[in-house]
């Protein structure tokens, strides 16, 4: 297989990275209020539920490693031939950021279960594309869905509250 040249690799690793960490940087600037943040310190949490103080630094590495599964599948043939995983990779970014939104800013509970629901269904389908061109690629995305996924379904059953957004 032709490997692209090195400065072109470095390129569009640094552009994945900034697409990664800049759109989720941006996402959590948005919503990062002090009226948000008392929401969120008010919640009853599951006991396995990380200290607040991580969750930044392990998004970063979680977003990282997702930029480097992405440039590795990339490195399999260029944007063009791998236009359906890059795709998924953007889709799956997207949901992931508007959940955010929908949690934090909106304080659906509800409506971020469901929301994550549709987050996982791009995971998955993600996680396999990535998977089968590059194996190391899929477990990453995997280890990022089970940690957000769980901490928004046991916010969700703790609290049973309704969803305002699904009563339109």
């Amino acid at each position: 297989m032709h490997e692209p040249p090195a400065t072109e690799s470095l390129c569009v690793l640094l552009l994945i990275l900034v697409f990664t960490l800049g759109g989720g940087f941006a996402s959590a600037q948005l919503i990062s209020t002090e009226e948000g943040e008392a929401w969120y310190e008010a919640l009853k949490k599951p006991s396995w539920s990380p200290p607040d103080t991580v969750f930044g630094p392990v998004w970063v590495v979680l977003y990282i490693l997702m930029s480097i599964s992405a440039f590795l599948v990339w490195r399999r043939g260029g944007f063009f031939k791998q236009a359906l995983p890059m795709t998924l990779y953007g889709v799956q970014l997207v949901l992931n950021f508007v959940w955010m939104f929908i949690f934090q800013e909106a304080r659906e509970l509800l409506g971020s279960l469901i929301e994550i629901c549709c987050l996982l269904g791009a995971v998955l389908v993600t996680t396999i594309i990535f998977w089968r061109i590059k194996t190391i690629s899929g477990i990453w995305y995997f280890i990022l869905f089970r940690i957000s996924a769980g901490c928004t379904s046991s916010f969700q059953f703790m609290h049973k509250v309704q969803c305002s957004l699904c009563n339109v």
